[in-house]
């Protein structure tokens, strides 16, 4: 039997209700991530509920999840804590206010605490709004035009960094000097000059375009280790050079942190790598699994918002869902040892999965950090988007999905995405998750 026949028979509510939601929602799904045309062949299954580690589907069939909501859901489905919280703040406070109350000083307190980069903070609702005001802002303050982005990074999807994300290198050129794609079509194509878009993990480019144009640089924007990419860790020294050059030519460093923040460790990338940027975005994680994001940075960085020189507004920004949310997520994850922990859990998943492949004879390795990683199913080394597309077998590791969620293991099905391990995974998630990949691996290994 094949996946879609053995999916279908599995998941017949699922069908239905995809059915019915492609009547009035485009694509049948909320966000295009969700969709047939993003990897969920014939149909995503539709979920019915969340605990922990686990959701359950329409069907009633049960996976163990490291999709994750494709990141936010940092400490599980439903945790305890901060949806107690949430409901009491909801309860003792409202929900929405136009005005500034004391749950808000004590959310951001909490994030300037746990982040190095970041003194000043402004909540905000998506990771996009977030990225948009961190680019705008440099721009404001530096009084510079340029922002330099990479190839395969993605920032969200506002105009100005919507470009280079997985791009055809053919539309792109040379990979040590890429002209910047559009990622879509109704991009204004006259952006295309206020962006210079360079291949990550190759330092030469990075020096040569700062001895040439650095002066005209506003901001460099980047993930601290590329997460719209599969997973994709930097190069020992290169996010020092950022900084050094960036420092060096008076431009500003953006770390797009939407979802390295508080993954790797509670300081987010930046803790973990020991670089300080200029402005941090943040979101997923932020709040615990509710609906969240940040700009955040140095006092130096956030005056014109601080002087009212720079407006950054929103009705439902710092509302009482997100502050609580925040607030209670904070403290979860101030517990001793806890990175610690899930990290040498997702390590030895990781290990695991990788033993597991070289045993079959697969060409495939790990690359990640313990609580987020993807397994590339490659024979060559992936350090930036041109390699990613040009040696992963994506047919491979989409055949590898089916097998392992038909198993009752959940994650994206695409190989440029990740496989994320909450804080609240156990060792007996991760048990289960090695015995169905012996079995889904030796389904690949045959089938090659």
């Amino acid at each position: 039997m094949s996946f879609d026949q053995e999916y279908r028979t599995r998941t017949a509510r699922s069908e239905k209700l995809f059915e019915r939601a492609s009547q009035v929602i485009p694509g049948g799904a909320g966000s295009s991530a969700r969709t047939v045309k993003f990897g969920w062949s014939p149909y995503p299954p539709f979920i019915t509920e969340g605990s922990g580690s686990r959701m359950r589907d329409a069907d009633g069939n049960e996976y163990i999840d490291y999709l994750l909501g494709l990141g936010p859901m940092i400490l599980g489905h439903r945790h305890p804590v901060v949806t107690k919280a949430v409901a009491d703040a909801i309860t003792d406070y409202g929900t929405c206010f136009g005005l500034p109350y004391e749950l808000e000083i004590e959310a951001a307190e909490k994030v300037v605490d746990a982040v190095p980069g970041i003194e000043q903070v402004r909540f905000t609702n998506s990771g996009s709004e977030a990225v948009g005001t961190a680019v705008r802002l440099a721009r404001a303050s530096t009084g510079r035009r340029l922002v330099v982005r990479f190839e395969g990074h993605y920032h969200g999807w506002q105009d100005v960094v919507y470009w280079s994300n997985h791009v055809d290198p053919r539309l792109a050129g040379p990979a040590d000097s890429p002209r910047p794609v559009a990622a879509g079509p109704g991009v204004p194509l006259e952006l295309a000059d206020t962006l210079v878009v360079l291949t990550w993990n190759d330092p030469d480019s990075f020096v040569r375009l700062m001895a040439e144009r650095g002066d005209q640089v506003a901001a460099v924007i980047t993930e601290a280790a590329v997460l719209n990419t599969g997973c994709i860790l930097p190069e020992p020294g290169y996010l020092e050079l950022l900084r050094e050059k960036t420092r060096e030519y008076g431009a500003m460093l953006i770390f797009d942190e939407v979802i390295t923040g508080f993954r790797f460790a509670r300081g987010g990338a930046q803790e973990y790598f020991g670089v300080t940027p200029d402005l941090t975005t943040l979101a997923k994680g932020l709040g615990g699994g509710f609906p969240v994001a940040a700009v955040g940075g140095s006092r130096d960085a956030m005056a014109m918002i601080a002087e009212g020189r720079y407006s950054h507004s929103g009705t439902y920004n710092a509302n009482v869902v997100q502050c609580a949310a925040v607030s209670a997520t904070m403290d979860v994850l101030a517990e001793p040892g806890l990175y610690q922990r899930q990290r040498a859990i997702g390590d030895r998943l990781a290990a695991g999965l990788r033993t597991l492949a070289e045993e079959r004879g697969i060409d495939a390795y790990v690359e990640g950090l313990g609580t987020v990683f993807q397994l590339w199913f490659s024979a060559h080394p992936i350090k930036n988007w041109r390699d990613a597309e040009k040696y992963a077998d994506e047919a491979l590791f989409t055949r590898w999905y089916q097998e392992m969620m038909l198993r009752g293991v959940l994650f994206h099905p695409l190989q440029f995405e990740n496989l994320f391990v909450s804080l609240v995974h156990t060792d007996a998630d991760i048990d289960q998750t090695l015995t169905a990949a012996a079995d889904a691996l030796t389904v690949v290994a045959r089938g090659r």
